[in-house]
């Protein structure tokens, strides 16, 4: 029985939809917390795009991250190509490409099951990897997708684990997982196809032309059921799904959080085993798509979220019953056939069917939803707001702009191996900041941006010119310094730090200690953020209605990301190195911790009275923070730091004691191997 047309309490479950709506409003985000997090990916993607050279690979973050979402536990995935190759659909397309410069390869579908093809090779690759994974068959050089995805992760990740067409990646232990899928590109939309014409109703004609222009990837997996299993490779649309998850509106958007929820925390609850998870987010999205493109439903807004879901999931109940459910591009490509069949498929309908039985009722197992349903049932008249507006403060949603911007440089930092990248990064950047459609988000990761960049520039200029002779140091150092203070400009307080590191790394002590004693003042300020901490009503009576430029250089703190190629201090050099041997790219340092061992460092040249003071300083912070200066994932540094400022100032015993609770720590930032060397210089 359907609880949607057939109850008598419309009422309710509209109060009931609305309730649920500002639930997953809280949990998932609001429209323009979402929007906010696209924009900056967005933005992030685009300079990129422009600082990767042709002979660099491309990478772009997918899934559910780049759609919008954030709930805890989500893999990062990502996608990498070859810039080099191109995959064409037929022989007429090679004519838009120059062979000196690309790579061509043919796709062969005429043997492979729908939403398949083998790639031909149509000349000879000059990368090695590819070389290696090809076979021949009927006088053909055909690309193996089994045999590639091997070598090409184990080429470029430590220890990859295979998951699917990707392989994943742990960064540290009980953190941050990444999937990464190899593949190759191509510039053109499958043809002929039978989607751009099911088009009528959405999305809209921009979208699609937006689509088919951006062309399709191929990641390395074969069917289960084709007879070239190891050989043949999957037709992925993953930016095509990004571009239709920007075209719902924020309802839809929600209905397919609410299905990826009802999966997590009902359906494959309990399930540990992937192989035992029957259906999986994409087939949620998948329902949506549909759905929405069927005009099954006339309205999509607060007050019939419950109702769409209904919809969505009767849908994929359907689908279950008939062992069908068809890929949203290319409907023949039936994606339950290798694993919802037989007596699993029937098990799946027998659970599926008896949550239908029970109505919405079977939300209230979801643990995210829950309270908005029971609150709604013992108040039926409950009158609900559903302004997006009232559920975020300004301080609330500027801490996760902050954040996501931290965060993002933090895993997705622009690779810039030297000062020519650096110059052209800056001058992309420079050219975007004029751009008229950029919004006020993209303006601030561009402006983190530009100051990451200068701080690199800086320290990779007196990197390379330390050893020259003193006329060219000397101008060197003084671009180094501007750009370093133009950076602080630009960035949050917390980059005057990258000053004082400079200053102390030169010698000039007296210098970092005025940079480190303006740096105390400001980030004593009660209104400023960090690490998720703020005091909102300071925050709005400081810097309210202000520009988000502004908010930043006045109100904001990130940790102190250390690259682990950029030599900034000789003291911590041991455990960049240690890091850099496990695969780890940056040390990412809590601000205080940072500046406490900056200032016994100085002191210990110019004042060794007021030492043991900034020791104090830092030992108290280490011993007794309780997560509102030092993160969880920053306790093994944050004690390793401890442990080296006490070793230089002769406690030798302290010492020992915080590198053994270093060691303790999660190994978040793989330090361990500096960690025992320094046990075994403190012990002897």
């Amino acid at each position: 029985m359907d609880p949607i047309s057939t109850s008598p309490i419309k009422a309710v479950l509209k109060r009931m939809s609305e309730s649920v709506f500002m639930g997953l409003c809280d949990k998932l985000g609001t429209s323009q917390l979402v929007a906010m997090r696209r924009d900056v990916m967005d933005i992030r993607d685009a300079v990129l795009d422009h600082v990767t050279t042709s002979d660099d690979d491309s990478l772009m973050v997918s899934g559910s991250y780049r759609e919008g979402f954030r709930l805890k536990g989500s893999d990062r995935d990502f996608m990498m190509w070859s810039q080099k190759h191109r995959v064409i659909w037929d022989l007429s397309q090679s004519q838009y490409y120059n062979t000196h410069r690309h790579t061509l390869i043919l796709c062969d579908c005429s043997d492979s099951p729908q939403g398949y093809t083998l790639l031909y090779l149509l000349s000879p690759s000059r990368n090695q990897n590819i070389q290696r994974t090809c076979f021949r068959e009927n006088n053909r050089l055909y690309i193996s997708s089994s045999k590639y995805g091997k070598t090409w992760s184990s080429a470029v990740f430590p220890d990859p684990t295979p998951h699917g067409p990707c392989v994943s990646v742990v960064l540290s232990e009980d953190t941050l997982e990444l999937d990464c899928a190899l593949c190759f590109v191509s510039d053109f939309w499958p043809c002929p196809s039978s989607w751009v014409d099911r088009c009528q109703s959405w999305p809209q004609p921009h979208v699609v032309d937006d689509l088919v222009t951006n062309g399709c990837h191929f990641v390395a997996i074969g069917h289960t059921l084709g007879h070239y299993v190891h050989n043949e490779w999957r037709i992925s649309f993953s930016l095509a799904e990004h571009k239709l998850v920007c075209a719902m509106n924020h309802c839809q958007f929600l209905t397919y959080g609410l299905l990826k929820l009802f999966l997590r925390e009902i359906i494959n609850n309990g399930l540990g085993d992937d192989d035992d998870k029957l259906l999986c987010s994409y087939h949620m999205k998948t329902a949506v798509f549909w759905v929405i493109q069927q005009n099954t439903l006339q309205h999509w807004c607060p007050q019939t979220l419950l109702e769409c879901f209904w919809v969505c999931f009767k849908l994929i109940l359907k689908w279950v019953y008939e062992g069908v459910c068809p890929n949203f591009f290319i409907p023949q490509n039936n994606m339950f056939l290798s694993k919802v069949h037989g007596e699993a498929q029937h098990q799946l309908f027998i659970r599926l069917y008896g949550l239908s039985e029970k109505g919405l009722a079977f939300l209230l197992h979801s643990p995210s939803i829950r309270s908005c349903i029971i609150n709604v049932l013992h108040n039926p008249h409950l009158s609900i707001c559903t302004d997006e507006h009232t559920l975020i403060s300004e301080a609330k949603f500027d801490r996760e702009l902050f954040q996501h911007v931290q965060e993002i440089y933090a895993y997705d930092s622009l690779y810039i191996p030297n000062l020519e990248i650096c110059m052209r990064s800056l001058h992309t950047i420079e050219q975007m900041k004029g751009l008229p459609l950029l919004t006020q988000y993209q303006a601030v990761m561009l402006q983190k941006l530009t100051a990451a960049v200068l701080q690199k520039a800086a320290l990779l200029l007196h990197m390379e010119t330390y050893t020259h002779k003193n006329k060219l140091r000397y101008r060197a150092d003084k671009i180094s310094c501007h750009m370093l203070k133009l950076a602080a400009k630009f960035g949050c307080i917390s980059d005057m730090l990258y000053i004082a590191m400079y200053f102390y790394k030169t010698l000039r002590y007296m210098e970092a200690l005025t940079i480190i004693e303006m740096s105390k003042v400001k980030l004593a300020k009660p209104y400023v953020i960090y690490i998720g901490n703020v005091d909102s009503e300071m925050y709005t009576k400081a810097v309210g209605g202000h520009s988000w430029s502004t908010k930043m250089r006045q109100a904001v703190a990130c940790n102190i990301l250390l690259e682990n190629k950029i030599h900034y201090i000789n003291e911590l050099l041991p455990e960049q190195m240690s890091s850099l041997q496990d695969n780890l790219s940056v040390l990412c340092i809590p601000q205080f911790i940072l500046l406490y061992m900056l200032e016994i460092f100085c002191y210990r040249h110019v004042d060794t009275r007021r030492v043991q003071t900034a020791l104090d300083d830092l030992h108290t912070l280490v011993y007794y923070d309780q997560g509102q200066i030092i993160p969880l994932l920053s306790r093994d540094i944050s004690w390793q730091i401890l442990g080296i400022c006490q070793q230089v100032t002769g406690n030798l015993q302290a010492a020992l004691y915080s590198f053994q609770q270093s060691l303790r720590q999660k190994p978040h930032h793989k330090i361990h191997t500096a960690t025992e060397m320094r046990i075994q210089g403190t012990c002897h």
